[in-house]
């Protein structure tokens, strides 16, 4: 643990997936004013914007292009990467939702979120954790969501592939905590984000979700950046399993 700070970075090095806006955005940036340095992984053009902001940072930002639904890329991707940076910490934030009624769901937009939420995930903790697990070393922090927990409304695919996050998130944990390495995760609750664009502009919908909160509020993507930092420093040493809610107080209600 860093004498000066059990939160302190510095000298590590962050793969972030969906850096390109909204929370996984907020998170490089976390870890970035936290020292570490970063590779962000995301599709052609879409992490640009988050590079260039912390640029003021003075951290090594490297960016690599890759389609998490495409798992073979991940697999080519994550050798790459693997082979020009020691990894320490996992941050796996990209996601998709579809709304729609369950009985109105595609096939092709199941696999489609299934995909990247869950699949495209694990093959992600696989291909990084393995070096960790070697190395004896590492931390890996899942995105899940509140729906890890519930059910939600018109999400069916959503909600089952964050069930699994949380799912995948104690299974490893529970093989590679031996081997020194932590596998955690965040819920975010209801976050003014381009996933509850919908959901924000339905007065209706928008009021009863705001009622629940007792902070009143829609999270802001800053406000889990904190939970990030923690969950990938010395800190959380002896965190391992969990699924740490960030959202305002609805769960407690």
């Amino acid at each position: 643990m860093n004498a000066a700070s059990p939160f302190d970075l510095t000298g590590r090095r962050a793969v972030v997936t969906g850096a390109g806006r909204g929370l996984g955005q907020a998170i490089a940036r976390g870890l970035a004013q936290a020292g570490a340095d970063l590779v962000l992984l995301g599709r052609p053009g879409s992490q640009t914007a988050t590079r260039d902001q912390l640029a003021d940072l003075g951290r090594d930002v490297r960016i690599v292009e890759l389609d998490v639904s495409d798992h073979d890329a991940v697999e080519r991707v994550a050798a790459q990467v693997n082979s020009d940076h020691q990894v320490d910490i996992l941050v796996n934030n990209a996601g998709i939702i579809d709304r729609a009624d369950s009985v109105d769901v595609s096939r092709e937009s199941w696999n489609r979120v299934v995909d990247v939420n869950l699949n495209g995930l694990f093959l992600l903790c696989q291909q990084f954790g393995a070096p960790m697990t070697e190395r004896g070393h590492g931390k890996i922090v899942n995105v899940a969501s509140l729906l890890s927990f519930q059910g939600g409304l018109r999400v069916a695919a959503y909600a089952a592939s964050k069930h699994g996050v949380a799912g995948v998130t104690k299974a490893l944990a529970n093989e590679w905590g031996p081997h020194g390495v932590q596998v955690n995760a965040i819920a975010p609750g209801y976050m003014n984000t381009d996933n509850t664009t919908a959901l924000r502009n339905d007065p209706d919908r928008s009021r009863s979700i705001l009622e629940r909160i007792p902070a009143g509020r829609w999270g802001d993507a800053s406000d889990i950046a904190g939970a990030a930092v923690f969950l990938s420093s010395a800190a959380a040493d002896y965190v391992n399993g969990h699924v740490l809610v960030v959202d305002g107080g609805w769960m407690a209600r």
